[in-house]
């Protein structure tokens, strides 16, 4: 049962603020080493899905700086390989992607020339890791056209979610989008298995009707015509793209040990472009505890319940508590960090104090000098 895999990564983020001015969601960093289009990419080759393609739009630069060598994930191959695709503009055509269902249909090539009977398609800001083949084995059984990965979220805030409402046999029957009051706590995690040849057809059936949207233009369109079944995933799976608190709290889940042994200590692991720097350095008097610490970086201080990426260096009787600490970042001497993100670059100078609210951090933009 073999696939190809599409990645959706060109959505214009705006629930991050100003840490995706200048990058697209899904090269978030993420856990101290990884971006999180990692963890999509991972799942995808350890399926056994050696075609993928990533579809970016908006501040894609630093992406595909990250995807420029494809073997770290297993896709350098002959047979299928990893595709970044951009909006395709030309004399008589010059517009960008106009939703998720039009950013594939601008790339139907893809999917034309492919010979694999399902496609995979998923998003590239979400962390998880799941083993797609059992879900296109469910989809086969099933008899289904479309299958909708979903999970329990009770007790989450579900107007953030797509909410499946299924029959006892798993059988879609209704699908709100971002509901005020959600009539079941099954939430999508837009991942979704459909066959080759169907997607094309239905591409071609919306997109000339002015329809440019994959949930909205295929799932709740064709909801009642078409059998769309549910999978349920029990694991862990987290989106960074709901909101700056969402993007804080999974980098924290991953100081819970369950939660980064599932990914570090677990075949399949999750694989990234690797950098060659030394190990992290703690000098005498470094007091570092409940952290995770990128290569590279130099410590001094105090140092508490918080994720450091690469390169960072911290000073002399420095406090850095409950926060997030980017790639090149500098902390002078006698600082205070605390409930905060430091974004790629910045500085503090000797003594400065960036402190946020609990559940509210605040962010300083790349390359700030303070």
């Amino acid at each position: 049962m073999k696939a190809i895999g599409i990645i959706l990564a060109g959505g214009n983020n705006e629930g991050l603020g100003t840490l995706t001015e200048l990058r697209a969601a899904a090269a978030m960093p993420v856990a101290s080493c990884y971006r999180a289009i990692d963890f999509t990419l991972s799942s995808m080759s350890s399926s056994g899905i050696n075609k993928v393609a990533v579809l970016t739009q908006y501040n894609s630069r630093s992406l595909q700086d990250h995807l420029t060598s494809s073997k770290w994930w297993d896709f350098g191959r002959k047979q299928g390989g990893l595709f970044v695709f951009t909006p395709y503009t030309s004399r008589n055509d010059n517009s960008w992607f106009r939703g998720t269902a039009d950013s594939i249909y601008q790339n139907l090539s893809y999917l034309k020339r492919s010979n694999e009977p399902y496609v995979v398609i998923t998003s590239g800001d979400t962390i998880y890791k799941m083993d797609y083949r059992e879900v296109i084995k469910y989809h086969v059984e099933k008899g289904a056209d479309i299958t909708v990965v979903y999970k329990n979220m009770e007790g989450k805030d579900l107007s953030k979610f797509g909410i499946l409402q299924m029959d006892d046999d798993k059988r879609l029957n209704e699908f709100e989008e971002k509901p005020l009051q959600a009539q079941s706590s099954n939430a999508s995690l837009g991942i979704y298995v459909i066959s080759r040849t169907l997607l094309i057809s239905l591409l071609g059936q919306i997109i000339p009707e002015g329809r440019y949207d994959l949930v909205k233009d295929i799932i709740i369109r064709f909801r009642k015509t078409l059998k769309i079944y549910g999978y349920e995933f029990d694991g862990y799976w987290s989106s960074i793209s709901g909101g700056v608190n969402d993007y804080f709290n999974t980098n924290m889940d991953f100081l819970n040990r369950d939660v980064r042994d599932i990914f570090t200590k677990n075949a399949p692991f999750v694989e990234t472009k690797p950098k060659d720097e030394p190990p992290a350095k703690y000098n005498a008097g470094a007091d570092v505890s409940d952290t995770i610490v990128g290569s590279g970086s130099i410590l001094n201080g105090k140092i508490e319940h918080s994720v450091v990426f690469r390169k960072v260096y911290t000073g002399e009787n420095s406090t850095v508590k409950n926060s997030i600490i980017m790639e090149g970042s500098y902390i002078g001497n006698n600082c205070v960090v605390e409930n905060a993100i430091l974004d790629k670059d910045v500085v503090l100078s000797d003594g400065k104090q960036i402190i946020g609210e609990e559940g509210n951090p605040v962010i300083i933009s790349k390359g700030t000098v303070i």
